[in-house]
């Protein structure tokens, strides 16, 4: 391999790395609250099912080491937190997870490597199986699409974490680079539209986070405004303990008056 696509496939291992680390976070939750609480398993599912079938791209495609070996660390991570899924989910949601794993992550991945190992052989085999990675990361577009109407719906950006989005953005653009240098579509064309999205995610984000950051402010305004001055509250408390406190010493206590009526 020359020395700028390595070079540049090598950038773009780093960033996918940061982006296979991205839910550590998330998962390090889970593990303290041993507890998954509302947390989906589908995209791990999905990531894994990529993350296995670009490995065996990179396998039979020549000079595809930077591909394999990103994606086996993608793989292995997704075991583990798939496996914390498993462990820490309620009844229905594990049935569930299990289920899918079943059936795409075993038995979709294994399907695909074992027929192709068998009908196809040479150029054949790599452009089926790079056909069906391209397709299924273009498939995978489709949840930016919905985080970013989700903010333009709640003209706030809680919901896109910049650094996910950017992480994803640098990581479109440097595997479209790569694919550009080594003329590979499959890995171009998915990134391509990976790389557009992102920009549309950051400019989303740029237009929304001040409306976000303006409307937290009046909200915080109208709160103070309906409550009452806290140093007045407690300026009437103390006039209350003081009038009480002089009244108190003007009467005599009921003991003595009492014991003087008694008299």
């Amino acid at each position: 391999m020359e020395a700028l696509p390595f070079f540049v496939g090598v950038i773009g291992n780093i960033i996918s790395v940061l982006f296979f680390l991205s839910p550590v976070k998330t998962f390090w939750i889970v593990l303290k609250k041993r507890s998954t609480e509302e947390f989906d398993s589908l995209p791990y599912i999905s990531t894994f099912l990529t993350a296995a079938l670009w490995a065996y791209y990179g396998l039979i495609k020549p000079d595809g080491f930077l591909i394999v070996s990103v994606n086996i660390f993608g793989i292995s991570l997704q075991i583990c937190y798939l496996t914390i899924f498993l462990l820490f989910s309620p009844p229905n949601m594990r049935v569930r997870t299990a289920t899918l794993v079943a059936i795409f992550n075993v038995g979709f991945v294994g399907a695909t490597i074992l027929i192709s190992y068998l009908m196809l052989h040479g150029s054949s085999r790599i452009e089926v199986i790079g056909f069906i990675c391209a397709a299924l990361n273009i498939m995978n577009c489709g949840s930016p699409l919905g985080i970013a109407r989700k903010v333009v719906r709640t003209r706030s950006v809680e919901y896109m974490p910049f650094l996910l989005t950017l992480c994803i953005f640098l990581n479109s653009g440097v595997w479209t680079f790569y694919a550009v240098l080594v003329k590979d579509p499959y890995i171009g064309v998915p990134n391509l539209i990976g790389f557009l999205l992102g920009v549309m995610q950051l400019v989303i984000y740029v237009i929304y986070m001040n409306e976000s950051k303006s409307s937290k402010e009046d909200h915080s305004s109208i709160h103070d405004q309906l409550l009452p001055p806290h140093s007045d509250m407690n300026e009437s408390k103390s006039s209350k303990e003081d009038h009480s406190s002089i009244h108190d010493q003007l009467l005599p206590p009921h003991s003595d008056t009492t014991r003087d009526l008694l008299s």
